[in-house]
């Protein structure tokens, strides 16, 4: 199958072929402009690929740091594909014959690892596409606003007023949507969840990502919204490069927690490469770039119900 389009806009790099003798490096031609052909997910060339991985768009921060660590132990890995679209996508993505359409490239690629959220995981565990996960990190939401909080924002169930427009990761693609859900519950019951969901979603205050949550404080930056939760390691993230965002924590009584996991996929094309890389995800080196960036680490008392 043809998985439907996303605004993900394309970016189009020419790889040239070598003569004798090749060059190290591949020399490259740019094609990208800023905000017209920039892809900001699909990373490195699948041609050819050592290693590939999709990993869940919220690591998208953690991903460059994570790699770079991860060759310096596994120099033989030289090459390594990686997506970071919402799990969803790319566990549609994994299935037989089905290819990703940006645009109109069309990318047929399969990983040799998977990360995603623990509810996910099992579910492509019970397709048959994945093997046994290993839990590597853990999260909890927060709230994004702009710098200053001009709407005073300091709970979920400020989201749920009239007057504020909240970004909302997509239920049909997104893993976080039903965890946040499940915070609007705790934090309002039902009737915050409706008036989130249902009323403020008819009456255009409540916006739905169409790519991931990346957008989300694009949005707010931009003035299309005023505040949206997201996973805190996200909040934290734009908080450390200085965008305008600042973070509304949400006391554990409201907020959810999150286990992601790892695994293979069936049959990897790159086997010793991805089992080299889940066992690296829960060494100590990996565990401190996760928490550098805002994420905890995943114990087996987190893992109980």
């Amino acid at each position: 199958m043809t998985l439907p389009s996303f605004p993900v806009i394309a970016m189009a790099v020419l790889v040239l072929g070598a003569t004798s003798p090749p060059p190290v490096v591949p020399p490259s031609i740019g094609f990208t402009i800023r905000g017209v052909d920039d892809d900001m997910d699909l990373h490195g060339n699948p041609s050819g690929a050592d290693l590939v991985i999709f990993a869940a768009g919220n690591q998208w921060m953690v991903l460059p740091d994570l790699l770079a660590a991860f060759q310096k132990t596994h120099p033989e890995v030289r090459n390594i594909f990686y997506e970071t679209l919402p799990p969803g996508i790319l566990a549609e993505q994994m299935a037989p014959g089905a290819t990703l359409r940006v645009g109109e490239l069309l990318l047929d690629v399969r990983p040799d690892v998977y990360l995603a959220g623990k509810g996910r995981m099992a579910q492509e565990r019970d397709a048959g596409l994945v093997g046994e996960p290993t839990a590597y990190a853990t999260n909890d939401l927060a709230i994004m606003v702009r710098s200053g909080n001009p709407k005073h924002i300091t709970s979920l169930r400020d989201l749920g007023r009239p007057d504020v427009r909240v970004a909302m990761p997509n239920p049909q693609t997104e893993g976080i949507a039903k965890q946040i859900e499940g915070a609007y519950s705790k934090a309002g019951g039902s009737a915050l969840v409706q008036a989130i969901m249902d009323t403020k979603l008819r009456d255009g205050t409540t916006l739905l990502t169409r790519i991931h949550h990346r957008e989300t404080p694009i949005w707010i930056l931009d003035g299309k919204a005023d505040a949206g939760p997201v996973w805190i390691s996200e909040a934290l993230y734009q908080e450390r490069i200085h965008s305008g965002i600042e973070t509304v924590r949400i006391p554990a009584q409201s907020n959810v927690l999150a286990t992601y996991q790892a695994a293979e996929t069936v049959q990897p094309e790159h086997e010793a490469a991805a089992k080299a890389f889940v066992s690296f995800l829960t060494g100590d080196t990996a565990q401190a770039i996760y928490r550098s960036y805002g994420f905890t680490a995943a114990t087996p008392a987190k893992e109980k119900p």
